[in-house]
């Protein structure tokens, strides 16, 4: 029989897929793989606080809408009520009637002093008119103390940021009227995170703590499962999941996350030793003839140690070495 030349079977090696991997064989045995389960997740704000109005009245100015960032004691809306400033300009008339009042009482006092160093009033007169000076300045007090306290109610048409984050909602628009207590924007802060709902026959495997696996935009990444909560509803358990950089720019949206939910024992074999020919899969073992092709029927791709490695489902037994690419190149070159 004729030997294929080494650079031909290199060559035929490298077309149907062989790699270099390492220098070693690698000996197959029964290894623990994690079996995952992939849900949605919803990323949710942390806290979704609702700024309300603290007076009834018109909305007159609306600064933000939804999807603003927005600081903790930011202006969002000014509501008026027009009723506030016919109140004041009656307290402002009623205050001054009142000191006219008590510039008379105290000139009256002045003259009954005046007149008691005369000898020609009586001191109860005299205190008769102090008591009105100190009525009148009691009465004055009061009224700035009204005023005071309805231009605080004006000051609190002022609706603010209870908290720094996103705006979720604006369910009111310019020129509504709003009555206390009436939301006019709802705000998500606190930071953002993953909530999963699962199917209840897992829920005995889910622990807090345990890595959970986040794919987005930015790629694959790694997130902790932080709370799994009690109550079960629609045949369904609730989790949340911490993530790292969560974005809160799309409250609501969906990804995809993958739960530990089990494990298995597996044979794997690294994922560079696999030989693709004429869509079969087969890995180089060693034999006590030499080098042998094993038609094999892999299964799912797992990362050990940093190295893909692929699920043997049939073909192999524990014990086999599987040689790496570059020995199952040299062996058939020698045959």
């Amino acid at each position: 029989m004729r030997r294929p030349h080494p650079s031909l079977v290199l060559a035929t090696l490298a077309v149907i897929g062989f790699t270099p991997l390492a220098a070693e064989p690698y000996t197959v045995a029964a290894t623990t793989v994690t079996e995952w389960k992939a849900v949605y997740g919803t990323v949710e704000a942390r806290d979704r606080v609702p700024a309300r109005a603290r007076l009834g009245g018109t909305l007159v100015e609306l600064s933000v809408v939804e999807g603003d960032a927005v600081t903790a004691g930011q202006e969002l809306a000014w509501i008026a009520d027009d009723k506030l400033d016919f109140q004041l300009q009656v307290i402002a008339a009623r205050r001054e009637a009142a000191s006219a009042q008590l510039a008379n009482a105290e000139a009256d006092l002045k003259r009954g002093e005046d007149l008691l160093a005369q000898g020609v009033t009586t001191t109860q007169r005299v205190e008769a008119l102090q008591t009105q000076v100190d009525v009148l300045k009691g009465q004055i007090a009061a009224l700035d103390a009204e005023a005071e306290v309805i231009t605080q109610q004006a000051r609190e048409g002022v609706v603010l940021a209870p908290v720094a984050g996103r705006v979720l909602d604006v369910p009111v628009t310019k020129g509504a009227v709003v009555m206390p207590g009436e939301v006019v924007a709802v705000v998500g802060g606190g930071g953002t995170f993953l909530r999963i709902a699962v199917p209840e026959r897992h829920a005995g495997a889910l622990e807090a703590g345990d890595t959970i696996l986040l794919s987005d935009a930015d790629g694959d990444r790694a997130g902790t499962l932080a709370r799994v909560y009690p109550l079960i509803e629609g045949g369904r358990v609730v989790a949340d999941v911490e993530v790292a950089g969560l974005s809160d720019s799309f409250v609501g949206a969906r990804l995809l996350v993958r739960l530990p939910v089990d494990e298995r024992q597996a044979l794997l074999v690294p994922q560079a030793s696999i030989v693709t020919r004429s869509g079969l899969d087969f890995v180089g073992l060693k034999t006590s003839n030499g080098v042998a092709l094993r038609s094999i029927v892999p299964g799912a791709v797992h990362q050990i140690d940093g190295a893909a490695m692929v699920e043997v489902i049939s073909g192999l037994v524990a014990g086999d070495l599987v040689l790496p690419a570059t020995e199952v190149a040299s062996e058939l070159a020698h045959d």
